[in-house]
Parts: structure tokens; sequence; C-alpha cells
């Protein structure tokens, strides 16, 4: 008989350092497994038609449908985006009503995949989503989308992963997938909800912190009052809540979801407790006018990319799927402060299991120590051309034509920045502009609020003026 009771120790597991998605290494392997994780990749949007294989109730109102392409192909994505589907609710012979909502499942499972529905019984579509989706049926889509993503690759992982209500949806697809690849994260959720009995996935979120030491999940009941035995939280979004769960929160990635006023205030709160602008992200779902107008740009550009990857496909179809990579320039090596990525993968450092943590990796201080910038005087100076610029963290001046794309030179000059599509659209080349001024013709990669905090794309962007630049 099997003693299930008798308390053992057990230890932490060994893991490689950092986090990488499994398309990551593309271009480092052989042809035959290249062509393989080529599947996985998160290239261009397309249309496709999906069918409906499950419908998994949530709690919360919220109803999960399981979808898997009619084509057969996995639906490549980063985790994250969002798809929008055409919703016959007005019949099969009148005009779609789209919506658009956040894949709920993780891309490294992708010949299925899943959006999570909450049904607000005032609104048009949901209801009747929530009363006809079933397994069977077959919707027209469009996708994925969006900006809002973890990285590919991410040599000292630690998120702060903010969700209220149904903004659950997009944060638990980066938790399955964090907890469904190897590598050293530290993620902490902090999931605001209206009612005790009413946050979704809860029973996951319980079983993968119980399992994966490198995720804790806490939960509030914002302003209701709490029911008896409520071991969790309870309140709005404060200062003072942000520092109880994660007191190094200046020292993480935030990826945050939900209305337009819990963002709001969640992003005053994060620069009182020292979270630059340039490690936030946020998904809206519900927004002002300009946010509206940004997803509708960013949903118009992709309907653009699908439908020029229908022609793609319609001239040559037999090749399309092997050739893509390398006719759009999609995969090219990345980098971050220390070396190459993607080209060759991260490196296979194990780590110490019985480190305290990430931050053991680091020193073990919670927070980001504080340097003197360098001064851009004493770099070296490589390059022809009117205006300087000077990459902060490679110790770098670059001379550059005016005319000429900022990452094409920079990564000349040896500096490192990770691009994938090099035509504005995917937001992998986003760096900081400490100073100086662009002219950038982006393809819906970035974000207004990313621009008003300072990040542009280098890779659909020209100098006007030297500039000062956070790579």
């Amino acid at each position: 008989m099997i003693e299930l009771l008798t308390e053992t120790a057990i230890q932490e597991p060994q893991r490689i350092r950092g986090l990488e998605m499994p398309w990551n290494r593309v271009m480092g392997s052989t042809e035959a497994p290249a062509r393989a994780a080529r599947a996985l990749g998160p290239w261009h949007p397309q249309e496709f038609m999906a069918e409906c294989v499950e419908t998994v109730p949530e709690a919360g109102g919220l109803m999960t449908f399981v979808f898997r392409r009619c084509d057969g192909a996995p639906l490549a994505f980063r985790a994250g985006q969002y798809v929008n589907v055409a919703f016959p609710v007005n019949g099969e012979d009148k005009e779609p009503v789209d919506r658009s909502y956040s894949l709920s499942s993780s891309p490294t499972e992708p010949w299925t995949f899943s959006i999570s529905v909450k049904r607000d019984g005032g609104g048009l579509v949901s209801p009747w989503v929530h009363e006809n989706v079933k397994p069977g049926t077959v919707l027209e889509m469009l996708g994925p989308v969006g900006a809002f993503h973890l990285p590919d690759a991410d040599r000292r992982a630690r998120y702060l992963l903010l969700a209220a209500g149904a903004g659950i949806t997009p944060i638990m697809s980066m938790v399955r997938t964090i907890h469904s690849l190897p590598g050293h994260a530290d993620v902490v959720v902090l999931y605001h909800g209206a009612e005790a009995g009413g946050f979704a996935f809860h029973q996951e979120l319980a079983y993968i912190a119980s399992v994966d030491s490198r995720v804790k999940v806490f939960y509030s009941l914002g302003d209701r009052s709490k029911p008896e035995g409520w071991e969790g939280l309870s309140g709005r979004l404060t200062a003072a809540m942000l520092d109880e769960v994660a007191p190094d929160a200046n020292g993480r990635q935030v990826y945050a979801c939900g209305p337009e006023g819990y963002l709001n205030t969640a992003t005053e709160l994060l620069k009182k407790v020292g979270v630059d602008d340039t490690s936030i992200y946020m998904e809206f779902f519900t927004g002002d006018r300009q946010t509206l107008l940004e997803y509708q740009a960013e949903l118009a550009h992709a309907a653009d990319i699908a439908e020029e990857i229908a022609e793609e496909i319609a001239d040559s179809a037999e090749d399309y799927f092997e050739s893509q990579p390398t006719a759009f320039g999609l995969y090219e090596p990345g980098y971050d402060a220390e070396g190459t990525l993607k080209a060759g993968g991260l490196p296979l450092e194990t780590v110490d299991a019985d480190a305290a943590g990430p931050e053991a990796l680091d020193g073990g201080s919670d927070t980001e120590p504080e340097t003197a910038s360098p001064d851009a005087s004493s770099f070296d100076t490589v390059g022809t051309g009117s205006l300087t610029l000077s990459f902060m963290r490679t110790g770098i001046n670059v001379r550059i034509d005016p005319t000429e794309h900022i990452l094409g030179a920079a990564q000349r000059a040896g500096v490192r920045i990770g691009a994938n599509c090099k035509e504005g659209m995917c937001g992998s080349c986003k760096v900081v502009k400490l100073s100086g001024e662009v002219e950038m013709n982006h393809q819906g990669g970035i974000r207004a609020r990313e621009i008003d905090a300072g990040k542009f794309l280098p890779c659909c962007s020209t100098a006007r003026t030297d500039m000062v630049i956070d790579a």
C-alpha cells in the first residue's frame, strides 16, 4: 500500500536560466526540425475558419470556447494576443458582427486554441455566443493580432501580471505558457474580482501555484465586503497592495489587462512604486475613443497582411509554408544586453536548486542596482553621416544619414536589437528613446501610449536629430 500522507522533503526542480518560447531557435536548427518549429512560430495574421470542439463553463460568467483550424494548421500566436471573430448574430445570410477576444490558451499547445467570453446580459454578441456557439460551430477568424504579449526570450523573466475581471483571459494565456515551458521565471499574479465565487480559472491557477514554485497568485475582492472564510486580499488596487504582493515590482515587467478605469489606476500606482513606463504593457478591455481607434487600426492592418498572405497562398500554395519565413524575412537573430538570443537560443545554464529564487542569480537584491549613466562622449564612434546615435547600454556612437533606418545602422555597428518583421508591424525591435527625435512609419507594431512612454521601432524609423537610445 502506498503511503500518501507521510511528509517528505521535496527539492526544488532544477531549471535552465531564463524563459524562451519554443519557436525561438528556428534559425539555429537544421532544416528538418526548423520546418517543424516554424509551425509554432508567431507569423503574420491570417484569415481562417475554425471549428468549435469544446465549451468549458468558467466562474464569473465566462465560457471558454476551444477551437481548431478547419485547414488543420496550428494557430501560431504569442501569449497575450487576440483574434477577431465574425459572429453571424443576425443570421447566416446577414452581415456578421465582428468582436475581438483574447486567446486564453497557451501557444505551446497550438493545435487547438481557446477564447474565453464573459456574458454581458445587455450586450449584443456575448449572449449570442454563449447560447449558440457549440461543438461543431464553424466561425471565420482573423489573427493573431496585438502587441500585448510575452517576449520571445527573456534572460531575467520576472513578471507582475495584473488582471481585473475578464482581463484574466490574456494573463491566463501567459501563466499557462510559462508553466508549460522550462526555464527560471518569477511570476506574481494579482487578480481582482467582484465576488468570492467569481474568479475564473481559479482552480487551475491554484493548481499551477501549488506545483510550480515560479508562480504566485493573489486574489482581491475589490471594494466588496469579505465573506466569511475569505483568505485573499480585499480592496481596490493600491500602492500598498502592489508592495505587499510584489515588493520588487520596479524590477519586473508588468502586464496588466482589464477595464479602462482599473488600468488608469494601475498606471499611476505603478509609477508610485517605481515601475518605469517602459516596463508596463497594457491591454484595454474597454477604453476611450483613442484606444478604440488604435485597436481598429491594428485590426485593419492585420486584415491587409492576411489578404497579402492569402494571395501568396493562391499563387503558390504548395510552397507557401516552406518559403514563408525566408520570403518575408521574419526571423533574424535577436539580442539582449548579454548576447545573441535567437540564433542559438538561450545557453543551457543550469540553476542552483538551492537558490532562493531569481533574485539570487543577480546578487540577491530585490531592486535593480542604481548605476550612473555612462558618458556618451567617451564611446567609440563608427559609421558616417550627419547625425549621431548614442547607444547607452552598448556604449557606442553610430553616425547615420537622416534617410537611413536606425535598426540597420545599429545592428551593423554591433548594437543588440532583436527584430522580426522589419516592417514596423510585430514590435519586436521596440526600444526606448532617451532623447532626440525620430520619424517613425510603423504599421501597428507600437501603440500611442508606448510612443508617449518614449518607445519607438528602429526598423521603420529615421533620425531627425542626434539621439540617445537605451540599447
